[in-house]
């Protein structure tokens, strides 16, 4: 081809212009990727200031996101901001072993003065304090480079990964703390006579201490709680009078003979009326009951998953015992013929009783945790507001000895209470409604739900994978949640039943069975994949299961019910949930509430799990969302 002073001529070909306009990605914009794919450089731990050795494997010219590769096979996605190359670190590493330009003069005078230095080897001292920071700086970066992080330290199972500008500004602010310091260390070495070795070894062992601090003060700025949920400070505040008055507004709802929305407000009883020493005992002597059945050394003791600190806690898998022994005291009760129907005439009453304990619990539970160390603070109610702490919970495992308050009331008290109100309620109804049999609407209702109850104590173990144990601290939420909301709210159609008798045929209580049976097989599958996934991935009987693997170590199922649809346990949960409330007809709407709140219920935890996930797998949650694009709630956000 012609050229003329490395022009093109004019008279050149038009094919050779046309093979530059084909190509006019590359011919108006340079290439602008400075790391070449199968390169091994130095890649910044996401969270961290810790740079490790990765290969890049593909770079993304629309996102300019680098792909790259951990030496244990985890792949991310980082900016080139993040990436260095070996040399730089070689170069620095080279820099900071070196002997240092003072040391290279051999000769040195007696006579000076110790502040004097010899000729020759005069300098600023500016330029000596450039030099000793440069030092320290080198030091810094390669004793940094050494440390691994543990799966841990990378927010684990919280869902909020550590930003490198929050790290980067604690930083800053460490460093400024320690500056005086440094100034002063400064001028003790100018007028130091002792010896070099004893001074390189002190600035050794203060840059290891410099190190610590800093990690130290990077890791407590992570552990605040940044996004606030349920609307916040007022949100919560709200909450924790909105909870109560719901509960006390759907069992007076209940009482009336027409418990139509229409009727609002219901009249409302005297207060005297709601408050009986009695019944506050009976509800303490059944919490204190059920303690006594979880501390009896009965079943296996398990480790939960582990902790931010790496430590794992153990568990007393004994549930479904304490359902047994609950289940033979109930039944010698009513063989000295106790009157169980007393839980229904005093409902409201017991409801009361429950909501002052838990408001008490809360409180409890606030103040030891003020006292709590920082590594066992809640990952969500550590915001360092006082309602919003005290509503979410600010301690994550609060325990007494070896006894989990969280763990506890998580299913004793109130799952099985559950049970209880509702052979309360069955019992009351033929009673009130002179019955041989209890009706085929009630008994369908308490076998449904006693089978749920059954089912989550004897896979008791599964609730250790939850983000109730491992995210959520025990405030307010839970146990007004675990000792109010679950043995009042869930028992509500059975509660409805007894004023308001339903009659189904045989055929449509066949119907409703088959639906509750669907269901229940697509909630708990789907819950022992993933349960059974989380603590074994390497378990034989799990080789079928394929998965996405993610920069914690963990992975995301993409096969099975994971597969084909996004929490597919939340689907199997709203199909029980309407099979609870079917039998109990379609005159009100009032039985159906547990299906409304459940499914706002999920969609809040569906998208609080999106959002996690998204922020901690990062590249890898973009990858299962294209694998598992549908959702149980495809049009909610």
């Amino acid at each position: 081809m012609e050229r003329e002073e490395g022009k093109i001529k004019p008279n050149a070909s038009l094919s050779y212009v046309l093979i530059y306009f084909s190509s006019r990605d590359s011919f108006w914009k340079m290439p602008n990727q400075r790391f070449a794919d199968g390169e091994v450089v130095m890649g910044r731990w996401p969270g961290s200031v810790l740079y490790y050795e990765v290969q890049v494997t593909s770079y993304d010219d629309v996102s300019h996101l680098y792909t790259v590769k951990y030496k244990d096979g985890t792949e991310l996605a980082l900016k080139e901001s993040d990436i260095r190359s070996q040399s730089s670190f070689k170069h620095r590493k080279s820099q900071s072993s070196s002997s240092s330009p003072s040391r290279r003069n051999t000769s040195r005078s007696r006579s000076r003065s110790p502040g004097r230095p010899a000729k020759g080897r005069r300098r600023s001292s500016s330029q000596s304090r450039e030099h000793k920071d440069d030092k320290k700086k080198t030091i810094q970066e390669t004793d940094l480079a050494l440390l691994k992080p543990s799966e841990n330290n990378t927010r684990r199972y919280n869902g909020e990964p550590d930003s490198t500008e929050r790290n980067d500004t604690s930083c800053i602010v460490s460093e400024q703390k320690l500056k005086p310091d440094l100034e002063m260390e400064r001028v003790l070495e100018q007028y130091s006579l002792r010896p070099r070795k004893e001074e390189k070894k002190k600035e050794d062992i203060y840059s290891e201490k410099k190190i610590f601090e800093i990690i130290k003060t990077i890791e407590k700025a992570s552990s605040k709680t940044k996004e606030l949920e349920f609307g916040g400070r007022i949100g919560t505040f709200m909450l924790i009078f909105f909870l109560p008055a719901t509960v006390f507004y759907l069992l007076m709802m209940c009482k009336q003979d027409d418990p139509s929305l229409m009727n609002f407000p219901p009249p409302l009883p005297a207060l005297e009326s709601l408050w009986e020493a009695r019944v506050f005992g009976v509800f303490l002597l059944w919490f204190f009951l059920q303690a006594l059945f979880y501390l009896l050394p009965i079943g296996k003791v398990v480790e939960g998953l582990p902790l931010s600190n790496g430590r794992k806690l153990q568990y007393r898998i004994n549930g479904f015992y304490a359902f047994i022994l609950t289940a033979a005291a109930i039944g010698t009760l009513l063989y000295f013929q106790f009157e169980l129907h007393y839980l229904y005439d005093h409902f409201m009453q017991f409801a009361v009783s429950a909501a002052v304990f838990s408001m008490g619990l809360s409180i409890y539970l606030y103040i030891r945790s003020l006292k709590a160390p920082e590594e066992e603070l809640a990952p969500g109610g550590n915001s360092g507001y006082f309602v919003y702490d005290f509503f979410t919970g600010h301690e994550l495992n609060p325990r007494i000895g070896s006894f989990d308050l969280k763990y506890f009331c998580e299913l004793r008290p109130g799952l099985i209470g559950w049970v209880v109100i509702n052979l309360a309620m069955l019992l009351a109804e033929m009673k009130i409604h002179n019955q041989s049999m209890p009706s085929l609407s009630m008994i369908l209702v308490n076998s449904f739900q006693l089978l749920y109850v059954v089912d989550a104590l004897w896979n008791e173990e599964a609730i250790l994978t939850t983000m109730d144990i491992t995210h959520d601290g025990f405030g307010f939420m839970l146990a007004f949640g675990d000792l109010v909301w679950v043995p009042f709210v869930y028992s509500l159609q059975a509660f409805y039943l007894v004023g308001h008798p339903t009659a189904i045929s045989w055929p449509v209580a066949a119907g409703i069975t088959i639906l509750n049976c669907i269901g229940y097989y697509i909630f708990r599958s789907a819950n022992s994949q993933k349960n059974n996934f989380r603590r074994n991935p390497a378990d034989p009987k799990l080789a079928y299961l394929k998965f996405i693997p993610t920069a914690t170590g963990k992975g995301l199922l993409v096969t099975g019910w994971w597969g084909f649809v996004r929490h597919p346990n939340y689907l199997g949960d709203i199909i029980m949930a309407l099979a609870w409330s079917l039998p109990c007809g379609f005159n009100h709407i009032l039985p159906y509430f547990y299906v409304i709140y459940f499914i706002c219920l999920l969609v809040h935890r569906e998208a609080r799990d999106e959002h996690h996930c998204k922020q901690k797998y990062g590249l890898a949650w973009e990858r299962y969302c294209q694998r598992v694009p549908y959702r149980i709630f495809p049009y909610i956000y």
